[in-house]
């Protein structure tokens, strides 16, 4: 049993965000998923926040903080730190609420997060090359100037406002039986959590929850492992939104009380959820959006508990950068074995690159490049390096490609 009445944010909280939000945010749609359906062998529906105002979940913090703000401190103004969502997030409640928003983002932010935190009228400083960084400066700043400072995570009214999402799944999914989300600093997953142990303790219908973390930006294992706080030495994954190094001590104190597993998956796993929900489902998802169905799709979770029941993945933001958008495409198809890029090396002498393109087309494999260089440092006189771009079925028509190569005497080196 939970103690749910002893944690610093509760279920009347997120009923009292709700009903400021409403008009404000919108209540994204529900869509059944056949394809993961298929996979886990339970129904599984996708809650599409990533067709949220601003694009994210994070709307719904941000402007439940920042109503409850008093007329002085409106006037006074807002300052957030954020690669991106919580930036939007902020900037688009500021709007709303007519406050002016400052907000510090690190010097790498995707260029369409900046573009989008502008257009909401927002002033953007770019600082230091970690949120982390920017977070510390965004603090100092707001003590000196007396403007609010609107954490992204480690905040009641913040983690009531995420907890909201929870509330709308339990309504248009009323079976649910495991929620799966994303988890960074941990505000989202906090609120999410309180709302489904809530509706458990009401109903006495049990709902899993379950955390997924990028595996190189994974604080909550070992944060859980040890009951404390464990910052990460270093971070380093596609999933900007959470790629937090340090989980926020307000929601980890309500994570170890109330969520079931935080779970891991790899930035492969990641590059395929994202070309899943896209060729599958038809959308648009930022990696952080993205790995609840990369943990369903590596099967851990199936091991783990067997059948998962009912299940709702909360995808909780679209805003990606097109540029990443293409590599993590290629990554994805190449990690599926449907790209598949080679390295030859070759005598100098005519109708070799012919005797290639033979094979590759007699195993009807598409080539989509060719690099083709004479001249190198690891390069004999008389040798050519050749690399090939090519469009595959899958990992066995890749290795059939790989085996035909071969039988003509050349040696492809996969080049991953």
């Amino acid at each position: 049993m939970h103690h749910l009445e002893n944690l610093p944010v509760t279920i009347q909280d997120i009923e009292a965000a709700a009903r400021l939000l409403e008009g404000v945010t919108e209540v994204t749609p529900v869509a059944h998923s056949r394809a993961l359906e298929r996979k886990i062998g339970s129904p599984v529906h996708l809650k599409a926040e990533n067709l949220q105002r601003s694009g994210s979940f994070k709307v719904r913090g941000a402007y439940t903080r920042m109503a409850k703000l008093s007329e002085e401190e409106k006037a006074a103004g807002v300052v957030a730190a954020s690669a991106g969502n919580h930036a939007q997030g902020v900037a688009l409640a500021a709007s709303k609420l007519g406050i002016s928003a400052r907000i510090y983002m690190p010097k790498g932010a995707a260029l369409p997060k900046i573009a989008a935190t502008q257009s909401h009228g927002a002033e953007v400083v770019l600082f230091g090359t970690t949120v982390d960084e920017a977070l510390a400066e965004a603090k100092r700043h707001a003590e000196e100037v007396g403007a609010v400072f609107v954490h992204p995570f480690d905040n009641a009214d913040i983690v009531a406002g995420q907890g909201t999402l929870g509330l709308e799944v339990i309504q248009q999914v009323p079976d649910v039986e495991t929620i799966i989300t994303g988890v960074g600093g941990g505000g989202l997953l906090a609120g999410v959590a309180v709302a489904a142990k809530a509706h458990e303790e009401r109903t006495g219908r049990k709902i899993r929850v379950i955390g997924v973390q990028a595996e190189h930006a994974a604080a909550y294992p070992p944060s859980l492992a040890a009951d404390a706080l464990v910052p990460l030495k270093r971070i380093s994954t596609i999933a900007d939104g959470i790629a937090v190094g340090r989980p926020g001590q307000l929601p980890f104190s309500i994570i170890k009380e109330l969520v079931d597993d935080v779970v891991t998956v790899s930035e492969d796993d990641l590059a395929r959820a994202l070309i899943f929900l896209i060729e599958r489902n038809k959308l648009v998802v930022e990696p952080a959006g993205a790995v609840g169905v990369a943990a369903l799709i590596d099967g851990k979770l199936n091991e783990r508990y067997g059948n998962l029941g009912s299940t709702v993945c909360l995808l909780s933001g679209g805003n990606i950068d097109p540029m990443l958008m293409l590599k993590v495409i290629q990554r994805g198809l190449s990690a599926a074995g449907r790209y598949l890029t080679i390295k030859i090396m070759l005598t100098d002498r005519p109708g070799e690159l012919a005797t290639i393109a033979r094979v590759i087309a007699e195993c009807d494999a598409n080539v989509t490049g060719v690099d083709h260089t004479r001249v190198g440092g690891s390069l004999s006189m008389g040798d050519v390096s050749i690399t090939i771009d090519m469009e595959t079925k899958g990992n066995e028509h890749s290795n059939e490609v790989l085996q035909a190569l071969e039988a003509e005497g050349l040696r492809p080196i996969v080049v991953s």
